[in-house]
């Protein structure tokens, strides 16, 4: 792959319980809209993104999203093992390093009760700060985002943080090509951010009740056709 791409540093499949989206769906909707490596950053798993991964190895990034003790959440990017959540933040950040892989802060300054100090150090830790979540429906969240990577000087990235199909587009990082994390952190020096749509909180809504219904009903974890073995592994 050269020239410049389209990149996606945060997405779900079915493996996060909030989220429908099979490995072979999200490959097929970032094919039909341009999306040429999407990083897959299940909660507190990686086994979504390692299936997606054998189905299209050029496209997909394995990540994660791990949930820290204090409730913030950072991404894991190139892992190949999966981390704990439940552990400081400085533990997660250590563990993804020692993987060689990249840190990545989503949505620093949303969802939090009291976001300030533990979104500055989830930002002060990342190698990348998401400056543009689609999910993000309170402006002022992407805002205060930008403007703590700059005061950090951090790289910034625009994600969709889709958790069903129709959510992959809404928002990517076009950066030239590149085939690894070094590479990446260079190319995000000449990326540019782009920020197509943002949801309204009806699509948090839509992820709460599909959990809940995982929950208490006989909806499997994952689909019956994505649960078999992957192969060799």
């Amino acid at each position: 792959m050269t020239g410049r791409v389209r990149i996606d540093l945060h997405s779900h499949t079915c493996w996060s319980r909030d989220a429908r989206t099979t490995p072979a769906q999200l490959i097929e909707r970032a094919a039909e809209v341009g999306i040429d490596r999407i990083a897959v950053t299940d909660h507190g798993e990686i086994e979504g993104a390692l299936r997606a991964q054998a189905l299209d190895p050029e496209r997909i990034i394995v990540g994660e999203e791990i949930r820290c003790r204090c409730r913030t959440e950072l991404i894991g990017l190139f892992l190949t093992d999966r981390i704990p959540e439940g552990l400081p933040i400085e533990s997660v950040v250590e563990r993804i390093r020692d993987q060689g892989g990249l840190v990545y802060a989503p949505h620093p300054w949303a969802y939090l009760v009291r976001p300030g100090r533990h979104a500055r150090r989830a930002v002060q830790s990342a190698d990348i700060v998401e400056v543009f979540n689609s999910r993000a429906f309170w402006g002022r969240w992407n805002r205060l985002a930008t403007q703590s990577a700059a005061d950090f000087d951090r790289m910034v990235a625009s994600s969709s943080d889709a958790h069903f199909p129709h959510e992959i587009g809404r928002a990517w990082t076009v950066v030239p090509a590149f085939s690894g994390t070094d590479e990446l952190l260079r190319a995000l020096r000449g990326g540019e951010v782009v920020a197509r749509t943002t949801a309204s909180p009806v699509v948090h809504v839509a992820s709460v009740s599909w959990r809940l219904a995982r929950r208490v009903s006989m909806l499997p974890k994952i689909p019956r056709e994505e649960a078999a073995p992957i192969l060799g592994r």
